[in-house]
Parts: C-alpha cells; sequence; structure tokens
C-alpha cells in the first residue's frame, strides 16, 4: 500500500538550520507564523558542529597548553607538561552537544516544526523534503533561504586522510609534528594556530601578499610575530602547486619568488574559501535571480526577485559571518511580518581568534578615504592599561574612526587580547549614532581592558590622560 504525499502547509518555510536559519525560523515563530525548519543535517549548521564553535574550544585548549608551559614569568613553573588529545576531542564534542542540543530545545520551544531531509523547490510555493526513503511536500507562503556554505576544493588538491578541510582538520585524533596550511585567511589561521599552541611545526602558504586580507597590517604584523615565535613559517605571495599523499604524511610543492620548494608534513589543510550550497536546491525550477559565483541576489530586506522567497548568510554576498547571518535572519523574519526591518552591515564586526585576537567594525582609515569620508583616527595600546600588564599581554592597540564634522563613531579595529569581546561596544556605539565624547564620558571598570575603548575615545577628543598627548 502506497501513501500518499499529501502536502503540509506552513506560513514560512525556512530551508537550513544554521545560525541564520534557526535564529530566523525562532524570530518568526515569535511573530505569530506556523514555520517549519528543514534540516538534511544537524541542527545548528556548520557554526556549532564543524566551525565557529569546535574552533574555538579547540583554539582555547591550544592556549591552556601554552600556558601551562610558559609561566615563569607569573613564578609559576609546571614540569612535565602533556596533552590527552582524546580528551580535548571529548571536551570539544560536549561543546558542540550541548549548545546543538539547545538549538533543538528552542525550535521546539518556539513550536517550530521540524523537518529532516533535503529540500528541492517545485515552484515558488513548494518544495518536497526527501530522504532516503521517504519524501514529504510542503506547502508555503513564504520561504528563507538559508543553506550556508562549504570549503572550496582545488582540483590538484583532492581532500583525502592527508589532504583535509577545515572539518577534518578539527576532527583529528592526534596532534601532528608537522602541517601545512594552504590559505592564511581567518579559518586557516584560527587552526593552524590552535595546532601551533599545542607544539605542531605549522607552514602557511598564502598567495596573496599577506595574511588575512581585509584586516590592516598593523593587525596583522602582530599575529605574524606572535607565530613566528612558534615554530611557524609563512611563505606569502606563494603559489601551491601539486601534492604527493602516501600513507603516512604529504609533500606538498609550491612557487615563492620564483623559485619551487617543497615541505612535507603529517597533513595539509586546504583553506581557501567557501562556496555557497545553492546548486542544489532547485532554485532554476522557481526563477530565483543569482550571481556568477552562485550567490543569490537580495534586497534591503534580504527578499529575492521572487517577492515571497527569503535568502540569508552565506549564500548571498557579504562576508561569511554566522552573526551576520543570524542578524539577517531576523530581518527576513520581520520583513515577512510586514516590519520596516532593513539590512545595515556597518555596525557589523569581523573577529579573529588569532593570537593576538582581531577585531574590526565599520570604517577603516582606508576604507573611509576610498568611499571619501572624512575621518579622525585616534589610538590606544595595551600597553599602557593596567589590567593588560596584569595578564602580562600587552601587545596591541585600538584605534576608533570618528567622523571629522562631529565626532561620531564610524569604525574601530582592535588588536590585543579580548578583541573579540571589547568590540561589541563599539558596535553598539556605531549602530546607535554615538560620539567619542558619549564614550568617554561613560565610566567603565577599572581595572579592565574595556577602558582602553574609553581612552581611545579620550585620544579621540584631545583629552588623554594614560599618554602623553
Amino acid at each position: 500500500m502506497v501513501v500518499g504525499d499529501f502536502p503540509i502547509e506552513t506560513d514560512t518555510l525556512v530551508v537550513g538550520a544554521g545560525p541564520g536559519g534557526y535564529v530566523a525560523a525562532i524570530r518568526a515563530a515569535q511573530l505569530g507564523q506556523k514555520v517549519t525548519i528543514v534540516e538534511k543535517a544537524t541542527l545548528g549548521g556548520v557554526c556549532l558542529n564543524v566551525g565557529c564553535i569546535p574552533s574555538k574550544a579547540l583554539i582555547n585548549a591550544g592556549h591552556r597548553y601554552e600556558h601551562a608551559l610558559h609561566s615563569e614569568d607569573f613564578g609559576i613553573k609546571v614540569e612535565n607538561v602533556t596533552v590527552d588529545f582524546t580528551k580535548v576531542q571529548e571536551f570539544k564534542q560536549g561543546v558542540v552537544n550541548k549548545l546543538t542540543g539547545g538549538v533543538e530545545g528552542l525550535l521546539k520551544g518556539n513550536k517550530v516544526e521540524i523537518a529532516r531531509g533535503e529540500a528541492y523547490f517545485v515552484d515558488s510555493e513548494t518544495v518536497k523534503v526527501m530522504t532516503e526513503t521517504s519524501s514529504q511536500t510542503y506547502k508555503f507562503k513564504n520561504a528563507i533561504l538559508a543553506t550556508g556554505s562549504r570549503p572550496v576544493e582545488i582540483p590538484t588538491f583532492k581532500y583525502s586522510k592527508r589532504v583535509l578541510d577545515s572539518t577534518g582538520a578539527l576532527n583529528l585524533q592526534e596532534i601532528p609534528k608537522k602541517m601545512v596550511v594552504i590559505g592564511g585567511g581567518v579559518i586557516g589561521i584560527e587552526l593552524g594556530s590552535a595546532y601551533a599552541n599545542f607544539g605542531t611545526e605549522v607552514t602557511f602558504l598564502e598567495a596573496a601578499d599577506d595574511i588575512l586580507a581585509g584586516f590592516e597590517k598593523q593587525m596583522t604584523a602582530l599575529v605574524k610575530k606572535r607565530l613566528k615565535g612558534k615554530a611557524v613559517e609563512i611563505h606569502t605571495k606563494a603559489m601551491a602547486k601539486g601534492v604527493e599523499e602516501t600513507e603516512t604524511g604529504v609533500k606538498v610543492t609550491f612557487e615563492v619568488g620564483g623559485e619551487e620548494k617543497t615541505v612535507e608534513a603529517d597533513y595539509l589543510l586546504v583553506s581557501v574559501g567557501r562556496r555557497p550550497n545553492t546548486d542544489e536546491l532547485g532554485l532554476e525550477q522557481v526563477g530565483v535571480e543569482m550571481t556568477d559565483r552562485g550567490l543569490v541576489k537580495i534586497d534591503k530586506q534580504c527578499r529575492t526577485n521572487v517577492s515571497n522567497i527569503y535568502a540569508i548568510g552565506d549564500i548571498v554576498e557579504g562576508p561569511q559571518l554566522a552573526h551576520k547571518a543570524s542578524y539577517e535572519g531576523k530581518i527576513a523574519a520581520e520583513a515577512i511580518a510586514g516590519e520596516k526591518a532593513e539590512i545595515d552591515y556597518l555596525g557589523i564586526p569581523a573577529v579573529v581568534f588569532s593570537d593576538p585576537e582581531l577585531a574590526s567594525v565599520g570604517y577603516t582609515e582606508a576604507t573611509a578615504k576610498a568611499e571619501g569620508v572624512a575621518v579622525n583616527a585616534a589610538k590606544f595600546p595595551f600597553a599602557a592599561n593596567g589590567r593588560a600588564l596584569s595578564l602580562n599581554d600587552t601587545d596591541g592597540f585600538l584605534k576608533l574612526i570618528t567622523l571629522k564634522e562631529n565626532g561620531v563613531v564610524v569604525g574601530a579595529q582592535i588588536a590585543g587580547p579580548s578583541a573579540s569581546d571589547m568590540i561589541s561596544e563599539l558596535s553598539l556605539a556605531i549602530e546607535a549614532g554615538m560620539t567619542a565624547e558619549d564614550i568617554a564620558m561613560t565610566i567603565h571598570a577599572h581595572p579592565t581592558l574595556g577602558e582602553i575603548t574609553m581612552e581611545a575615545a579620550e585620544v579621540a577628543i584631545g583629552s588623554p590622560i594614560h599618554i602623553v598627548k
């Protein structure tokens, strides 16, 4: 007996349960919509399962090990420090399990139906959700595409046991003695740095002029300085040519300065970007407009050219950031509910969990100049901050970018410990239209790294206390 595929009706169908999709689903449900979310893999998407969260757990463990080895300046010396990497991986997976379980609880708590399977669009109001054994049709009034991205695979560097993508690098069961990383972007630097902290000899191959493109050279110089103190080699303007793989390792050939070189390692991590997951959704059936790169074109409310279909996250233009996807998810859900929400990316921060951490929001001096925006830059060093001194971590600075005409904060760059946490105050300042004087007049707790923000604002208004003008 064959059971008929009777369509299930829903108000809003969300495809993908990553940090964009599940946030969009919850906000849509809060706004009174009947919501179904479709996920073919694990709730939480790349970010919670094989991206942001597990990588930070690994990075933190690496820092703990490094601190145990090098705390002599504090009068602390530890003998015979060892790593149980199986335990490290168990800790990492425990963090992931807590968060993904939490996402499921949040969706169910907001009465969002969870549909497991792959979504394929039949038309602008119909989707089939398919598993290996079944198919279910859904009829929707509106849909939000939140299918994320996957690592780019280079034809000459096919993923295998020894040639890894970011997921493979996160799931290694031992600490490699040597690792080669192709790509000096955020993911490559974060994962390469994590293993370097565990003692791995890491070689970075970056085709561009510098690592961490998009961040100022003053910031990346601090990261390179720290890396080079950890048995790390960085080759910029280097072109990876090929790899020979054996049962026990890899031999990578690359060209730099017109000279061909080779480097041997246990593993090769290929981290050269991510491509949008838009190729198997059936969007051509619906007529959704795409760019040449496979990205979905959207307007200020995340709406595609098909009026009832929205798109967010890694599949649309802009930086591939989990918090950007979450932000866009809320905008799309609110637009569907008839609210006047629109995207504004100026206050979206970008963060690298490198050593030291880097964070940037809004304009830099260079981007302001390129757009003809007249700004001032005010800088304050971590070395003049009591909390940074007590942490014995004083490399770095905070730079505040303000409009020349009125002192309104339009950007900030931070390189130093806890930059990832400090940047949020400056994102708020931009979002709220605050001036440097507003920040300078805000009482910051002492002694904290947060005072650096206040001190930079005092530099901006011409009244610095803890550095000589």
